[in-house]
């Protein structure tokens, strides 16, 4: 997917939501635990219930690794699922791999060739040639992570380096990172819980587009996000997980995630 495809996304449904997928199978409805892929079963519910209001989904792969093989699998049926019906949607693995070599390589070719995603989460601590061959991938991202909404973010990701320009150490990352790709295949990770970094954040890297997780459970607020961080392509994809797929364990759960996901797309409506 390229860039003026995600924006014309955005446009067209008026929303810049993206839907976190971390299923635990000890948070689904009773009904879905004696199913043979019980992950798959709720979150195909889940997408069908809130695709009208997102333009992302992020299944996040360690809720799915923590079962095992057949956790994994789930995760591919999830995926294969959103791609076959809703193909007009972004698929971000929100896997935050960061290794070197043939080893990132092969991370690549099972988020990118074998699943199937338009972007996976990286970690870029280990320096360009960690995220090198994710970058080779014609129409596929790398969501490199700048600034986390984690509380212990602060041990190290605003450290202040030292220098003729002294800068933290995720403002290193955005200016050095954003040199290895460009806006068409690069994204960053900045957190809802720092929106005041965000106008930081854009005078560094102001066409990029960022994935800003945090709304919701984690207390970030949409219009804070975007007073901070529109750009005139709109720029954000934000991210709700938990407060949208468990905003319910009744039967009632997929009205109610349906419901939630509207509303935080009639907010982003309003601000686009």
């Amino acid at each position: 997917m390229t860039y003026s495809q995600l924006s014309d996304e955005i446009r067209r449904k008026g929303s810049f939501l993206c839907v976190g997928l971390d299923t635990d199978i000890r948070l689904i409805p009773e009904q879905f635990k004696h199913c043979n892929y019980p992950l798959f079963e709720f979150n195909r519910a889940i997408i069908e219930a809130t695709a009208p209001y997102a333009v992302a989904f992020k299944p996040n792969t360690a809720f799915y690794e923590a079962m095992g093989v057949l956790g994994w699998k789930q995760m591919e049926m999830t995926i294969s699922y959103i791609k076959e019906n809703y193909p007009e949607i972004f698929v971000i693995a929100d896997a935050k791999r960061g290794d070197i070599g043939n080893t990132a390589g092969m991370y690549a070719r099972c988020f990118f060739e074998n699943m199937n995603c338009d972007a996976v989460t990286l970690a870029p601590y280990m320096g360009e040639d960690s995220v090198r061959p994710f970058l080779e991938y014609e129409g596929k991202w790398s969501v490199i992570l700048a600034l986390t909404s984690n509380r212990s973010a602060e041990d190290f990701e605003t450290l202040a380096l030292s220098g003729e320009k002294p800068e933290q150490l995720f403002e290193k990352i955005l200016r050095t990172a954003s040199g290895w790709g460009s806006i068409e295949n690069t994204m960053f990770v900045v957190g809802a819980t720092r929106p005041e970094k965000l106008r930081e954040i854009r005078t560094i890297c102001p066409d990029h587009f960022l994935l800003v997780p945090g709304v919701g459970a984690q207390g970030g607020s949409v219009e804070e996000v975007a007073r901070y961080g529109l750009n005139e392509h709109c720029g954000l994809l934000i991210n709700s997980s938990r407060s949208i797929i468990y905003a319910s364990a009744g039967e009632d759960f997929a009205r109610r995630a349906a419901d939630e996901a509207a509303k935080l797309a009639s907010k982003m409506a309003l601000l686009l």
